[in-house]
């Protein structure tokens, strides 16, 4: 599109999603407690990573959307760093139940800025709108066109505060522009983000930097640099990020 209609800054906008749903079994230095969640994040933003993502997880190293989990990872990351952008998941894998979802996400106290909602999943609709009422940004993920087009027809095209493009290891450019065309055409004013997993993250990556849309990096996305070498963790794979979206 050569008007780059999803441009929403002059520069490059990076976010680190700094462990996902992966386990320290993925990766030896994936922050799990709020204490390393919290050094993680710094860290990242000293990297150059304009905000940040994170699950926060139970004692079992699992995502967690109960209150007790998210406050405290929460908490800790605003107090290392105050003013970063955060945000958390609200994972359908993390709590499969819709009315306890809600529920859980109503009883947070210490709220993060933005929270991601997968659209094809059970009850996302509700999950974003509860997410808006206590003044929580939506972040709309759509895995494929199917998911775009549905939220292509719903009223959170002109609510949410960004809408991302969220594809498996599978996934390549051609699909990414097909989902692009589907959120080209809702005419949404939020930012288009666009991230891979695993063997097609950096494609993708270097694919929204063709494209002049907003990126993200880090340890849930891969946990390898561009040569394939394993990172040391997510500041390693932001300034590699940078360096790769800046050419």
């Amino acid at each position: 599109m050569a008007d780059n209609p999803f441009r929403d800054t002059g520069t490059i906008y990076l976010k680190a999603c700094v462990n996902g749903a992966r386990t320290p079994d993925h990766h030896p230095n994936l922050p799990v407690t709020p204490d390393q969640l919290a050094a993680e994040a710094v860290a990242v933003h000293a990297a150059g990573a304009k905000a940040v993502h994170m699950h926060p997880k139970g004692a079992d190293g699992r995502d967690s959307l109960r209150a007790e989990e998210v406050d405290a990872a929460v908490a800790a990351v605003r107090e290392a760093l105050p003013g970063l952008p955060l945000g958390v998941t609200t994972g359908f894998w993390a709590l499969p139940d819709a009315q306890q979802r809600l529920e859980a996400i109503e009883e947070w106290s210490i709220l993060p800025d933005f929270a991601s909602v997968n659209w094809h999943e059970p009850g996302s609709p509700e999950v974003a709108e509860l997410l808006l009422s206590r003044g929580i940004g939506v972040e709309i993920g759509l895995f494929h066109a199917e998911a775009a087009r549905a939220w292509a027809a719903s009223e959170m095209t002109q609510h949410c505060m960004r809408v991302m493009i969220e594809l498996g290891a599978d996934g390549d450019v051609s699909r990414a522009d097909e989902i692009l065309g589907v959120v080209d055409g809702a005419r949404s004013p939020a930012p288009v983000l666009l991230h891979g997993l695993d063997e097609s993250c950096w494609p993708l990556l270097e694919h929204a930097g063709v494209r002049r849309i907003q990126a993200r990096i880090g340890l849930e996305d891969t946990v390898c640099l561009p040569d394939g070498s394993v990172a040391d963790g997510n500041a390693a794979l932001v300034a590699a990020a940078l360096e790769l979206l800046s050419r």
